[in-house]
C-alpha cells in the first residue's frame, strides 16, 4: 500500500596470420609501406592499437639463425599468454612487428671484432634511460639486467632475448613518459581519468625507421608549460634549496601598526630598506597588500595564517612532491583547449585561460574529504538560470528524511517539492507512519529562489558524478582559507562575472542576457561552443617569477601518489573532521 493518501477529488586473437616464404617482393613492399607510413605517423598517440592488426597480418619468414631465435621466443610468449591481458597484447604487438621485418633485430649490431653491440639508435635510447631521473622517472625501470649486451656472446637465443627485452624497455619508457607510471584509479577512485593510449606498434615502426629515435620519444612528454616548469625545477632542485626565500616564523596575526620581531625579516623578504624599529608600518603594509593581490588572497594588509603560508611558499616542497605533480600532468589531456576552465582543488581556485593566458579567476568551494570533488575533464554544455536543485539521494537519506520525519513542515519551509512517482505531493498528504529514513520513497527538489542551494545559476558538464559549477547563497564560506566544504560540487564565488568571462566567445550570451532571465522559472541556455573544463588536483603550481607555490594535500592524493611511485611510505588517511551538513548549502 503506498504511503501517500489519494486526493479526495482525484588464438591469435581472431587475426588471420599469413606466412609467406616465396613472394619476397610482396614482403618488401609491405615492409616498405609500413616504414613509409611511419613518416606520417607523428607522435603515435591516441591511435587504436588494435587497428594495426585488425585484418590479415603478413608474417615474413625468418632467414637467419638470430631471426629464427627471435621468432621462436616471441611465438612462445604470444602463445603462452592469456588472451585479453596486457602480457598477451604486448606479445602480440611485438610478434606482428618483428614478423613484418623477417624477425630481424633493430637494436643489435655487429662490431668490427665480431662481438654483438647495441646499434647506434639503441645507444641513443640507452642515454635516455640513463637520464630518466631528469624526467621524474626511475632509470632502473629500463636499465634492467636483461639489457646486458656483454652476456650474449653471439648466442642466438640470448641475442633474441636481448633484442626483445630492449623493445619492451623502450615501450615501457615511452608509456611512462607519455601517460605516467601509475594508473590514476590505483591512487584513488576519485581520479576519473582514463590513461591516454599509446600506439606501441606504430611507435616501434617509427623508431625502427628513424636514424635518431631521441626526438621521437621526447615528443611523447607533456608540453604543458607547468609540466616543463616542474621539470626545470626538478633539474635544479638541490640548488634551489640553497637559494630558497627567507622563511618567516609563525606567530600571532600581524596587523598594521603592531610591533613584531618578524618585521625585519618581512622587510628583507619584500626587499624593503631596513628600519630602526619593529613597527609594521605603512610601507610594509602596502608591500603586503601587493603580495596578497598577486596571489588572489584577501587584500587587507593583515598577515594571518593564509598570508604567512603563502609568503613561505606553502609547506616545504620535496623532490617527491615535484615528481608526483609531474606524474599528474602526464595524466592530463594532451590539449587542455585554447579556451578552457581550470579548477585546481587544493588551491580552491578557478581560472579561465585563453592561449595559456589567464583571463579570469575566482575563489571556489570544493567537496569535503568525505564527499570529494572528483578529478576529471569534460566540456561545459549548458547554463541553467534559476535552477531547480534535485537533491542527491545520499543527502535525502542522511539529512532531509530525518528532518521531514520530525517535522513535515520542513519541506515547505525550505522551498522543497516532495515528489512521489514523479508527481509533487503535499507533505501533509503523506502517511508518515509508513515512512522511515531507510524507506523514504520520495525524491526531493528545491524550487528556484533566493535560498536555493545552487543560487541563481549553474554550469553543466553532464557526467556520472553529477557534479557541476554553481552559485551559492552561502557567500561567507569564500572568506575561509580552507574551503573543502561542499558535498562534491564546485561553488563559484563570483558566478555572474564567471559567466560573462565564460561566454566571451558567444555573441548572443552575456552577463546581461543571463541576468535578464532571473525570476521564478528555470531557464536553460545552450552555448554554441562547448568549453573544456578540467577539475584538477595539483599541490604545486609554478609561479610567474619561477618559484613554486605549494598547497595543502586536502584529500591526501599527493601522499598516496608519492607512495605509489615508490618515493615515500604509505600515507595515513586524512582525518574527516567537521562536515557541512546543512542541506541548504549541500551541493
Amino acid at each position: 500500500m503506498p504511503p501517500v493518501w489519494p486526493k479526495s477529488t482525484s588464438k591469435q586473437g581472431g587475426h588471420s596470420v599469413a606466412v609467406h616464404g616465396v613472394s619476397m617482393n610482396k614482403l618488401v613492399v609491405c615492409l616498405a609501406a609500413l616504414l613509409a607510413g611511419a613518416a606520417t605517423i607523428g607522435p603515435v598517440m591516441g591511435q587504436d592499437v588494435a587497428g594495426l592488426a585488425a585484418g590479415p597480418v603478413i608474417i615474413a619468414p625468418a632467414q637467419t639463425p638470430l631471426a629464427q631465435a627471435i621468432k621462436s621466443g616471441l611465438a612462445a610468449a604470444y602463445s603462452s599468454a592469456r588472451k585479453d591481458t596486457p602480457v598477451y597484447s604486448e606479445a602480440q604487438k611485438l610478434y606482428f612487428f618483428y614478423g613484418a621485418r623477417h624477425f630481424e633485430p633493430i637494436w643489435l649490431d655487429e662490431a668490427d671484432s665480431g662481438a654483438v653491440t647495441f646499434s647506434a639508435p639503441a645507444q641513443k635510447i640507452m642515454k635516455l634511460f640513463e637520464a630518466a631521473a631528469s624526467e621524474g622517472l626511475r632509470p632502473a625501470d629500463y636499465l634492467t639486467a636483461d639489457l646486458d649486451v656483454t652476456a650474449v656472446k653471439n648466442d642466438p637465443a640470448k641475442m633474441a632475448a636481448l633484442e626483445t627485452a630492449f623493445s619492451r624497455a623502450t615501450m615501457r619508457y615511452a608509456t611512462h613518459i607519455y601517460t605516467g607510471r601509475v594508473p590514476p584509479q590505483s591512487v584513488s577512485e576519485w581520479f576519473d581519468i582514463q590513461p591516454k593510449k599509446l600506439d606501441e606498434a606504430a611507435l616501434l615502426v617509427q623508431l625502427a625507421s628513424s636514424d635518431d629515435p631521441v626526438p621521437v620519444l621526447q615528443a611523447l612528454e607533456p608540453t604543458h608549460p607547468e609540466f616543463l616548469a616542474l621539470k626545470a625545477a626538478l633539474a635544479s632542485f638541490d640548488e634551489n634549496q640553497a637559494d630558497a626565500p627567507l622563511r618567516i616564523a609563525s606567530g600571532p596575526t600581524l596587523k598594521p601598526g603592531m610591533s613584531d620581531a618578524r618585521v625585519p625579516a618581512l622587510r628583507t623578504r619584500f626587499e624593503l630598506p631596513p628600519s630602526d624599529g619593529l613597527v609594521y608600518d605603512d610601507t610594509l603594509v602596502e608591500a603586503m597588500k601587493s603580495f596578497q593581490q598577486s596571489l588572489n588572497l584577501d587584500v587587507d594588509g593583515v598577515m594571518g595564517p593564509a598570508t604567512l603560508t603563502a609568503i613561505n611558499g606553502g609547506a616545504p616542497i620535496t623532490r617527491a612532491d615535484i615528481i608526483a605533480n609531474m606524474e599528474l600532468w602526464r595524466w592530463m589531456p594532451r590539449e587542455l583547449g585554447a579556451f578552457h576552465v581550470f579548477v585546481n582543488i587544493p588551491e580552491y581556485r578557478l581560472a579561465i585561460k585563453r592561449d595559456g593566458q589567464e583571463q579570469f579567476t575566482t575563489r571556489v568551494v570544493v567537496g569535503t574529504v568525505k564527499n570529494q570533488t572528483p578529478i576529471f575533464s569534460d566540456s561545459i554544455r549548458h547554463i541553467v538560470v534559476n535552477p531547480y536543485w534535485n537533491v542527491p539521494s545520499s543527502i535525502v537519506k542522511g539529512e532531509i528524511a530525518p528532518a521531514v520525519l520530525r517535522n513535515p513542515g520542513y519541506i515547505d519551509s525550505h522551498n522543497y517539492d516532495l515528489l512521489y512517482e514523479g508527481n509533487a505531493v503535499s507533505p501533509w498528504q503523506v502517511n508518515w507512519s509508513m515512512v522511515s529514513p531507510s524507506y523514504f520513497p520520495f525524491k526531493i527538489r528545491q524550487r528556484p529562489g533566493p535560498g536555493n542551494a545552487l543560487g541563481q545559476i549553474k554550469f553543466l558538464f553532464p557526467n556520472k558524478h553529477d557534479v557541476y559549477l554553481h552559485d551559492t547563497p552561502s557567500k561567507a564560506f569564500f572568506s575561509r582559507d580552507a574551503r573543502a566544504l561542499s558535498h562534491g560540487c564546485v561553488r563559484v564565488q563570483d558566478p555572474m562575472a564567471f559567466a560573462d568571462a565564460l561566454m566571451a566567445n558567444e555573441p548572443n550570451i552575456s552577463r546581461e542576457t543571463l541576468e535578464a532571465m532571473f525570476g521564478p522559472s528555470e531557464r536553460w541556455v545552450n552555448p554554441e561552443q562547448q568549453i573544456p573544463v578540467h577539475l584538477a588536483y595539483f599541490t604545486i603550481r609554478p609561479q610567474a617569477d619561477g618559484t613554486l607555490r605549494s598547497f595543502d594535500d586536502v584529500y591526501g592524493h599527493n601522499a598516496k601518489l608519492i607512495a605509489a611511485l615508490g618515493l615515500g611510505p604509505a600515507p595515513v588517511e586524512p582525518q574527516i573532521v567537521a562536515e557541512v551538513a546543512d542541506p541548504s548549502v549541500a551541493p
